[in-house]
């Protein structure tokens, strides 16, 4: 059993899955996209033409996709059936190394003895970033 203080610790957020692909010569990894309502700060880059005003904030915000690595590939042949989808991940852990890819946070999903699977997915008016109460 862990306490109250420790599980206060998880950050448990809903994920919208961006790209989701088989990662090559594993049987059960993918590797996800992962957008949490985060972003970066980038300085603008001008590309060939283009004019960056003097007045144009420096740095710009970009979205920071998450890239986290999951064993569900034995529940889902075509990967691509979960772009799109909303589920809820933990936020928070240490990046681990996994088959040489890095993992940002752990998928949540519930599986039975039977072979019974699903992903946690909260309905669709729950944007991405939001925290579980």
């Amino acid at each position: 059993m862990i306490s109250y203080d420790d599980f206060k610790k998880v950050e448990i957020r809903a994920g919208k899955i961006l790209s989701a692909e088989k990662i090559p010569d594993t049987d059960k990894l993918l590797e996800l996209s992962v957008d949490f309502g985060e972003t970066k700060e980038v300085a603008p880059i001008a590309v060939e033409g283009d004019v960056i005003p003097t007045d144009a904030p420096v740095p710009v915000k970009v979205p920071a996709p998450r890239q986290i690595v999951s064993g569900i590939s034995m529940h889902f042949p075509d990967p691509a059936v979960l772009v799109g989808k909303t589920c809820m991940f933990v936020a928070n852990l240490e990046p681990r190394t996994i088959r040489g890819f890095e993992s940002n946070g752990m998928i949540f999903a519930v599986s039975t003895p039977e072979g019974g699977f699903s992903l946690l997915e909260p309905n669709a008016s729950i944007p991405p970033g939001t925290k579980a109460a």
